[in-house]
């Protein structure tokens, strides 16, 4: 059964899609995995406004799926519905069937709030105005007035932004229980921890009880593929914002167990010996969300299959190489295809089963595995919803091959290297 609303997050806490809400059970499965290990993480299932556009779903139906594996599977455990990436013109849809709810600010960072309202801030707060030396963070966190001025007015009205949205939520679910998380990583720069323990001040002056906060982390975090960046950077800055977090918690009055949430675009697997050893080292929780990469393991598993499903493989991404411009225009800022090392259609219709698999499926050390050929795919999804009935009918018929895919890779790849007590090598 669902966890009652009004429970708080547990510590570790693991996001997942499912755009065609077929693979919940399969999902689930990992997590039980997981839980066999002795380490219970929440799943957690997001889906935001802009891909139930994509594919013509609902919020409601990402509800249904996660609650008929829930009580399939006998999971007796927390789990949650992630209204992704919300504001306020689009958060009405979500309220009846989310628990969850990413409030993304992201659009109003940098719109600069008055003079006074600024001023009033820094008065307000003169604990903030000098060199703060904040336990576990590698060094004194400089701070002045005008440095506390300059921060506060880039993220003042994202702030009051969030309070703004928070409230309407609370108002609509009549007193039930939700996670807030606010999300600040869709911008363009990443924050500091001098920054993000401004930000948190702000919230907290907007009385938003924060179970999570997204920032945006240095380096790239492409869609479905590996982290690209300085890992002894990110090593430093996690570690120095988990600490930030614990600081304003205890001085702000922010919710006991507050979190960092790692919008990670999927498949960050040089990140997660990071995270994990900060969880370690720290007692701190975590939220982890990954991307909709559960549609690529659909069509590893149909690949695999071979016949329908291996054609409809092909012809996806035929259509795919044809209207790339389109296909990644809306992530543009998040992948990175080098157009000449994706094989034509051609010869792409010429791979096997398991040799157009092995392509899309993500272990780095294949030498038959294309990055390249993954992003596309992993963009193209709309262009499976444009099949309808086509697909879905084949992952019915193909759900064991397919479910296999999507609990090895969540389990093996994911969960496991982050949570799991260590035994050896990972799949």
């Amino acid at each position: 059964m669902h966890a009652p609303s009004s429970a708080r997050l547990p510590r570790l806490s693991f996001g997942v899609g499912d755009r065609f809400a077929h693979q919940a059970a399969a999902q689930l499965a990992a997590f039980e995995q997981l839980e066999a290990d002795g380490v219970l993480v929440a799943p957690v299932w997001n889906k935001s406004n802009r891909e139930h556009g994509f594919v013509g779903s609902q919020p409601p139906s990402v509800r249904a799926a996660a609650a008929k594996a829930v009580e399939e599977r006998g999971w007796g455990h927390p789990w949650f519905v992630d209204a992704d990436h919300i504001r306020l013109e689009t958060v009405e849809r979500f309220l009846d069937t989310s628990d969850f709810f990413t409030i993304d600010v992201a659009d109003s960072i940098g719109n600069p709030a008055t003079v006074a309202e600024i001023a009033a801030f820094v008065a307000r707060h003169p604990e903030l105005t000098r060199t703060l030396n904040v336990a576990g963070v590698a060094e004194p966190l400089v701070l002045t007035g005008d440095i506390v001025a300059a921060i506060a007015g880039n993220y003042l009205l994202a702030a009051r932004e969030a309070g703004a949205i928070h409230r309407h939520i609370k108002a609509r679910k009549g007193g039930a229980g939700f996670v807030t998380e606010v999300s600040l990583d869709e911008t363009d720069s990443p924050q500091t921890p001098r920054e993000l323990l401004v930000i948190l001040c702000l919230l907290a002056d907007e009385r938003v009880p924060l179970d999570t906060i997204a920032p945006k982390f240095t380096g790239r975090f492409n869609k479905g593929v590996d982290y690209v960046g300085d890992l002894v950077a990110f090593e430093r800055e996690f570690n120095d914002d988990l600490a930030v977090l614990a600081h304003a918690a205890s001085t702000y009055g922010l919710p006991v167990g507050l979190k960092l949430s790692v919008h990670s675009g999927s498949d960050k697997f040089s990140l997660y010996p990071v995270i994990r050893r900060a969880l370690e080292r720290s007692g701190a929780g975590v939220h982890v969300k990954t991307a909709g990469t559960t549609w690529l393991e659909e069509i590893i598993g149909l690949s695999e299959a071979g016949g329908d499903g291996l054609a409809l493989t092909r012809e996806i991404y035929s259509y795919a190489l044809g209207a790339i411009d389109e296909l990644c225009a809306p992530y543009a800022s998040v992948i990175d295809i080098d157009r000449a090392r994706l094989p034509s259609a051609a010869e792409l219709a010429s791979w096997d089963g398991p040799r157009l698999a092995a392509a899309i499926r993500h272990l780095p050390a294949d030498p038959r595995f294309n990055p390249h050929v993954r992003q596309l795919l992993h963009v193209s999804f709309k262009v499976a919803a444009k099949q309808g009935a086509r697909y879905t009918d084949l992952l019915l018929a193909h759900r064991d091959i397919v479910g296999r895919q999507v609990t090895e890779n969540l389990y093996q790849r994911h969960l496991r290297p982050l949570f799991a007590p260590q035994r050896g090598s990972v799949a």
